[in-house]
């Protein structure tokens, strides 16, 4: 890390958002390729990581979040259960072909 640069007033509960600049690109992007690993970590549940960006991608960003919002208000609750079933799918099957690589890498050691 270079720099850490709190963004927010210090507060007891430590839930105010932090700016990290790496020292390199390929750092940077290593943080970004683990960070959902965040989540499967109950002690950091709680920490999220987002890429720094200028006004034109918070209001791109913002614009897509809406829209999903409105097509989820939409949809029906039979797909609203099909959907959570196709993403919880989806990443079973990250999950899997990230352990297989995991245990191909393990044998070539």
């Amino acid at each position: 890390m270079e720099e850490v640069i709190r963004l927010g007033r210090y507060s007891k509960e430590g839930r105010t958002p932090m700016k990290v600049r790496m020292r390199s690109q390929v750092a940077a992007e290593e943080i970004m390729a683990r960070k959902g690993k965040l989540a499967d970590d109950i002690e950091h549940k709680d920490i999220w990581i987002n890429r720094d960006m200028n006004l034109e991608g918070r209001e791109k960003e913002k614009m897509v979040r809406s829209e999903g919002k409105e097509k989820n208000e939409k949809r029906t609750e039979i797909e609203k259960k099909n959907l959570y079933w196709r993403v919880l799918d989806m990443r079973l099957k990250k999950w899997y072909l990230r352990k297989e690589e995991e245990v191909v890498e393990e044998a070539r050691n």
